[in-house]
């Protein structure tokens, strides 16, 4: 308030003086609708400097720095860091502990860097900042040990690694020859390699703005934004990668160096340039160039604050109107002269002290009305700056699709450190032009070198993470050779399966369904189809009309199976089922009719014949008692019989399975395999009569339903079974049983996610090594979860709301690792499924004798239908392990409902054929 209460005080009698004088100063005071259409217009320049199209021609050119991690407080070690960019360069040492304290020490030694340094080659260059290197690690003893270091070069580089960068072009003075267009880590290593005393690992580049981050990340852990502002001026932000256009990849964030000097370069900001921003740039090394960076950096103010004065002193408004030597002279007023005259509290002292030793003896008015010029310009380049600070911050709260953003902004610089007034001013701008966001400025201590060495340290825990994560997961990564071994035990248990005498003892159990023919086209007629298979039961009637309006319509009703009935006596069970038959016939209106009936059963049963089915044993949460080796039809027939009120003629039990099968097979007469990759996995296909030995005949095909799930039961793909598939096995209600379907099936995924993320969390490599309850539960983690997670256009913070609502809090990394995670363990059921099934198609070409077949699969499914990549891998792991079949995969409409009624009415045509 005091400034604006002097402010208008000042202009009043500036008018009196020079009406255009005090219009110039005027301009540079920018209201809130100025500095919000600032703040638009950087966000636009943003946007543009992140496309690939449009960053040619961005001013802002959002460079990629690679950094795409913070600190997490796990860090340590010995690290070197080394700090080229102003007229000091700084080699340090720092030493990260991870204690519990999440502390470091640092020591560090500053050279000079000579003007003929800073103009000269860039062999010069960088063999100076390697003899200085040199001499810090002599002085420190630490020229035997083998230390990695970070570069912090604090000028802007288009990067393509974080070890790797080009230099776009010099700032601040420096002019060096022949190193601009060229990596500059490349010219390090090559000077460093020239003393044979020192072994140094350049691991990390990073600019002043990206050290200034880091620094702070190490000690706040929400600091995501670095400000220079200082000599130069500069901002970095965490960005998300699938906003990055100019990188590979949308996984994660990185880092963002705006390099947001160069704002206003095409002329975007022209209209709030003075004549004196305009004779700067002039006078400047790189007019037309850097023109934000002029506005608003420590560099340019005092010397914008010279040329006003002199424009005042010239119109007579100040110092009688006699203009000194030092106001003519370039560079004069330095920004430690503006800083000290505008120490407030020290009232007019410090003002006219260094006005009178540059020789211009000034009267109280004009120390008063300099101190007011100094406080305009230096007030501007606070606004300006917290404008574009603005524009990254609402983009940052945009991103994270939050109400209210909590970030903390680092900040380096001289302007901000030294300038007595300027840190509240920024804070106080920057929070009322984004209100939604709630920022602490946090001061770096050790400036940008620290930061160096903290994105080196980084990159060390990184590397050391990846290693053990890649551990853990490498069990999964099944190469070609290990499917095609998996394709070749599944073909051995199959023949096991079907032979006589070793099918007792076999694992796939490739029971005979007495389902011998597919549906032709010829069949019709009204048909009943139950399909009992998991918590909800549900009741169809189905019409098939044949001729040119083939068709089949269908009614269904769906009933739930509570728990109690689940796990009960069988009686209950089938009197329950036959209670909600009833309800439908009376539903529907039906239930004097005696309608031919398909029983979908999705347990294993050995059948006898197509309406006799016996169970072998109970799946999916069943444990009905007095069922298991009974005939499910008889045990149906009886509890209608018991029930007494309508009648019905039981044509086929059949698996879900055989169902999908049948209903593809009704659209396509090529489809003679069915696959359910879902809750359960499992595989049936036409198999010729003279190869099923287990079954009396020779002519003809009939459907086996292969139980594929229990496939490894015998030991023979213990190879590649995970201690966390034996976690999942140990703990479930069939343990020891159907080991291929608990790697495949989407029961069982989530399950196994969950046994690897507490391992990871154990590791530390997780969720900060915390176990959360919610972790501990059984089953929390749903295979519905997976297929979210694994969306490709889910973006990370989708994915981090997802494990929030599992109870886990975590970072942008943990979301990284969890779907990596996922997308491990849903590549490998897929894969698994794929050599399985690629066995069955070859078996089929070989039954049919040809070179190359032609064959559709009709499949069902959660897992393969919304999944978003298990199908793909599926698909290509059998054209992989079975080039000589061409495989059509068609999903099946309602497969265990209408396929019921389909396998009923081509066993009724075939029964009909059979009688004529």
């Amino acid at each position: 308030c005091l400034w604006e209460f002097r402010y208008a005080e000042f202009t009043s009698e500036m008018n009196t003086g020079s009406e255009r004088c005090s219009l110039y100063l005027y301009h540079m005071r920018l209201s809130d609708d100025v500095l919000l259409d600032v703040m638009a217009r950087f966000r636009a320049e943003m946007a543009k400097g992140l496309g690939r199209d449009t960053n040619s021609t961005a001013t802002v050119k959002m460079l990629p720095s690679f950094v795409r991690s913070l600190p997490d407080g796990s860090e340590k070690g010995d690290f070197l860091a080394v700090d080229l960019g102003g007229s000091q360069f700084r080699a340090l040492e720092v030493k990260v502990f991870n204690d519990g304290k999440q502390s470091s020490q640092l020591e560090s030694k500053f050279y000079p860097t000579p003007k003929e340094v800073i103009q000269g080659s860039g062999t010069e260059l960088f063999s100076y900042v390697a003899d200085c290197l040199l001499d810090f690690m002599e002085s420190k003893n630490l020229q035997h040990k083998k230390l990695p270091l970070g570069f912090t070069f604090s000028f802007p580089c288009k990067q393509t690694k974080l070890e790797e960068g080009a230099l776009l072009a010099w700032t601040k003075h420096f002019k060096v020859r022949g190193v601009q267009g060229t990596d500059v880590v490349s010219s390090l290593r090559k000077a460093l390699q020239k003393h044979k005393d020192i072994d140094v690992d350049v691991l990390a580049m990073v600019n002043d703005t990206v050290g200034t981050m880091m620094t702070c990340g190490y000690d706040d852990p929400h600091c995501e934004v670095g400000l220079i502002i200082g000599t130069g001026t500069n901002a970095c932000y965490m960005e998300e990668m699938r906003h990055i256009d100019l990188v590979e990849g949308d996984e994660g964030r990185m880092c963002i160096n705006t390099e947001w000097g160069a704002f206003g370069d095409d002329g975007a900001l022209d209209d709030l340039r003075t004549e004196f921003d305009r004779e700067l740039d002039l006078g400047s090394l790189n007019p037309g160039k850097q023109l934000f960076e002029k506005m608003i950096s420590s560099l340019y103010l005092g010397e914008l604050v010279r040329l006003i004065l002199l424009k005042m002193t010239k119109e007579g408004l100040l110092f009688n109107g006699k203009v000194s030597t030092a106001l003519l002279t370039k560079d004069k007023i330095e920004m430690k002269h503006v800083c000290a005259m505008e120490k407030y509290k020290e009232g007019l002292s410090n003002t006219k002290e260094i006005l009178t030793e540059l020789n211009l003896f000034p009267s109280e008015e004009d120390c008063i009305a300099v101190q007011h010029v100094c406080t305009i310009v230096s007030f501007r380049s606070a606004n300006l700056c917290a404008a574009a600070l603005a524009a990254i911050l609402t983009r940052l709260r945009e991103n994270k699709k939050v109400l209210r953003l909590r970030t903390t902004v680092g900040i380096d610089g001289g302007l901000y450190k030294t300038h007595p007034q300027y840190p509240k001013r920024l804070h106080k701008v920057v929070r009322r032009l984004v209100p939604n966001c709630d920022v602490r400025f946090l001061l770096s201590q050790s400036g940008s070198s620290k930061g160096a060495a903290m994105v080196t340290a980084v990159a060390y825990r990184l590397a050391a993470q990846r290693k053990q994560i890649d551990a853990v997961l490498a069990p999964f990564l099944l190469s070609l050779d290990t499917l095609r071994e998996v394709k070749n035990k599944m073909r051995a248990e199959l023949e096991y399966g079907l032979k006589r005498e070793t099918q007792a003892s076999a694992t796939v159990k490739m029971l005979p369904t007495y389902v011998c023919g597919t549906p032709d086209g010829t069949e019709s007629g009204k048909f009943l189809a139950l399909d009992l298979g998991g918590t909800n039961f549900r009741v169809l009637l189905v019409k098939i009309r044949s001729g040119r309006r083939r068709s089949v319509q269908m009614y269904n009703k769906i009933f739930a199976i509570p728990l109690e009935i689940m796990q009960g006596t069988g009686e209950e069970l089938f009197d329950h089922i036959v209670q909600c038959i009833a309800d439908f016939l009376e539903y529907m209106g039906i239930k004097g009719a005696r309608l031919p009936l398909g029983f979908t059963f999705s347990f294993p049963c050995r059948q006898a014949s197509i309406d006799k089915g016996t169970l072998v044993g109970w799946t999916k949460g069943f444990k009905a008692t007095d069922c298991e080796g009974e005939d499910v039809v008889d045990m149906l027939r009886e509890a209608i019989r018991r029930r007494n009120e309508f009648d019905l003629d039981i044509v086929a039990v059949v698996n879900d399975t055989v169902g999908t099968m049948m209903t593809c097979g009704y659209e396509d007469p090529n489809c003679e395999i069915g696959l359910i990759a879902g809750t359960g996995s499992n595989v049936c296909y036409m198999e010729d009569m003279k190869n099923i030995e287990i079954v009396e005949g020779n002519e003809g095909k009939m459907c086996i339903n292969t139980e594929w799930g229990g496939f490894g039961d015998n030991g023979c793909i213990d190879n590649i079974r995970t201690k966390y598939d034996k976690q999942v096995d140990e703990g479930s209600l069939n343990a020891g049983k159907q080991r291929y379907e608990k790697m495949t099936s989407g029961m069982y995924l989530g399950e196994i996610v969950r046994q690897i993320l507490i391992d990871l969390t154990k590791q530390g490599l997780l969720f900060r090594g915390q176990i959360s309850e919610s972790l501990r539960k059984r089953g929390i983690f749903e295979t519905k979860f997976l297929s979210q997670i694994e969306s490709d256009r889910l973006a990370l913070l989708q994915v981090r709301r997802i494990l929030q609502q599992l109870g886990l809090d975590s970072t942008c990394e943990d979301s990284i690792i969890v779907k990596e995670v996922c997308g491990a363990v849903s590549r490998r059921a897929a894969q698994l499924c794929g050599a399985g099934l690629a066995a069955i198609v070859e078996k089929k070409r070989e039954n049919r004798g040809v070179e190359h077949l032609q064959i559709t699969v009709g499949v069902d499914g959660t897992l393969y239908k919304l999944h978003p990549h298990f199908s793909r891998v599926l698909q290509e792991t059998v054209r992989e392990l079975a080039p000589q079949c061409d495989v059509t995969f068609m999903l099946s409409e309602d497969g265990s409902g209408k396929g019921a009624a389909l396998i009923t009415a081509v066993a009724k045509r075939l029964h009909n054929i059979g009688r004529k």
